[in-house]
C-alpha cells in the first residue's frame, strides 16, 4: 500500500489538486493540464452526456479517485512485483525508461489499455501523468471517442490513442498493463483483463466497496477518497502462462464512483 501523509489530506470537496499531487508525491506541474482536462469535460458535458458530473468539484473528484491509480501505474513499470506488495514503497517521481517493460521479451514502449474510457477517467489521466506510456482508449459510443480524440489533440497528447471499438473486436493481446474503471463487474475485469496482457502484465481495478470474490492473487491497495476507504486492485498474469478462458466482457456500469 502506498501510504498517503494523512496530514495532508485534502479536503473532502476541491478544486485545487496541488495538495492531491502532493500527498501522492506527484509533479506539482502536472495540476495545469489535468485542470485544462476538466475544462475540456466540462464544455463537452453541456452538451454531450460525458458523466452525470455536472459541476467544476464533481470532476475534480472523478479525476483525484483516478490520481490514487497513477503511484501504482509507475511502480508496475519500474518493478511488477510492487503492484502486487501492499507493503511496497512507492517512488511516483521515479523516471521511467521509455524502453522497460513488465519483462524482458516485451519491445518498445510500456503499452496501458482502458477499457469503457468513457470521458478519459482515467484514460486521459494516465495520457497526462505518465507520458512515458502509450495509452489505448477503448470507447464504442461514438460521442465519447470524438471526446477522446479532441482531448488528445488539444491537450497534446501524443501518447493517447482513442478507439472506437469494444472489447471483443479488439484483437491486441500483449499490453503490459491493463486497466477499466465502473465499466465491467469487478472480479469479471479482473480475469477479463489478464487475456489483454503479456505474461507479467498486470491488471488493476477500482474497488468501491470491499469485495470477497476478487480472483486468487489480487492485491489491494486501500486509499481513502471522499471519507470513504477505497482500493485499487492489482492482479498479474504469471510470466509463461496461458490467460484465463471465459467470455464475460459485458459492460455492467456501476455507479459506485463519485
Amino acid at each position: 500500500m502506498y501510504a498517503l501523509d494523512l496530514s495532508r489530506r485534502p479536503p473532502r470537496t476541491m478544486t485545487n489538486l496541488d495538495p492531491v499531487l502532493a500527498a501522492l508525491r506527484l509533479p506539482r506541474q502536472l495540476a495545469a493540464p489535468l485542470h485544462r482536462y476538466v475544462a475540456l469535460f466540462l464544455k463537452w458535458n453541456a452538451s454531450i452526456n460525458l458523466s452525470a458530473a455536472r459541476s467544476e468539484g464533481a470532476v475534480v473528484e472523478h479525476v483525484i479517485d483516478c490520481l490514487h491509480l497513477v503511484p501504482h501505474i509507475r511502480a508496475a513499470l519500474l518493478d511488477p512485483a510492487a503492484a502486487l506488495n501492499p507493503a511496497a514503497t512507492l517512488n511516483p517521481t521515479a523516471a521511467l525508461n521509455p524502453a522497460a517493460a513488465l519483462n524482458p521479451a516485451a519491445i518498445g514502449a510500456p503499452r496501458l489499455l482502458d477499457v469503457g474510457a468513457g470521458g478519459g477517467l482515467p484514460a486521459v489521466v494516465i495520457a497526462i501523468t505518465v507520458p512515458e506510456l502509450q495509452v489505448t482508449a477503448l470507447e464504442p459510443v461514438h460521442k465519447k471517442h470524438a471526446f477522446l480524440r479532441t482531448a488528445a489533440r488539444e491537450l497534446g497528447l501524443a501518447n493517447l490513442e482513442p478507439l472506437a471499438l469494444r472489447l471483443e473486436d479488439h484483437p491486441q493481446r500483449d499490453y503490459t498493463i491493463a486497466v477499466s474503471r465502473a465499466t465491467l463487474d469487478l472480479r469479471d475485469w479482473l480475469l477479463v483483463g489478464l487475456r489483454h496482457v503479456q505474461p507479467g502484465g498486470t491488471v488493476f481495478g477500482f474497488e468501491a466497496m470491499l469485495r470477497s470474490d476478487l480472483p486468487a492473487g489480487t492485491c489491494r491497495h486501500p486509499y481513502t477518497h471522499l471519507d470513504k476507504t477505497r482500493a485499487i486492485v492489482a492482479l498479474q498474469r504469471a510470466i509463461a502462462s496461458e490467460p484465463p478462458a471465459g467470455n464475460a466482457t459485458t459492460a455492467s456500469p456501476t455507479s459506485e464512483f463519485p
